[in-house]
């Protein structure tokens, strides 16, 4: 699994507080996620002490809402905002939880600076957490000028 350049995980990561429901505020756009409005993700506990991963949106062009169920497992220490994420079978990507505001808003990336993702308890957030976010992506080199603010209704 891999951390991009310049990327610190989170340090004192606490499951239990991250499991629950996330609504996507914001992201890079890729193709599994093209067209898609009303994103959110819900985690919870597995019995291998894994993350059961059910991600959420609304393709408007179709009107229909698609689902996609993954897993996730800590890539080493379990106090660490470090995992390994997979939606197809063996293959695993990873998960880097890199900054985290009191379990409320997280700023998550892939293995590589173009994916990344805002997400929050709420669906909508102020104008200066997104600011926040924008700055913080940019200070890390994400291409902030390709990220799409997710519209929920």
């Amino acid at each position: 699994m891999k951390i991009p350049e310049g990327i610190q995980p989170v340090q004192g990561f606490e499951l239990e507080k991250y499991l629950g429901k996330w609504y996507e505020v914001a992201r890079l756009d890729h193709r599994f996620e093209r067209g898609l409005s009303q994103v959110s993700a819900e985690y919870t506990l597995r019995d291998d002490n894994g993350v059961d991963v059910i991600n959420r949106g609304y393709k408007s062009a179709t009107g229909e809402w698609k689902e996609a169920k993954g897993k996730a497992y800590f890539v080493s220490k379990t106090d660490q905002g470090y995992l390994r994420v997979s939606f197809f079978g063996p293959f695993y990507g990873s998960y880097v939880i890199f900054e985290l505001d009191d379990y409320q808003h997280a700023y998550v990336c892939g293995p590589d600076k173009s994916y990344l993702w805002f997400l929050s308890r709420t669906p909508k957030v102020t104008p200066s957490q997104r600011q926040q976010f924008l700055e913080k992506a940019q200070s890390l080199g994400f291409s902030t000028e390709q990220i799409i603010f997710v519209e929920h209704e």
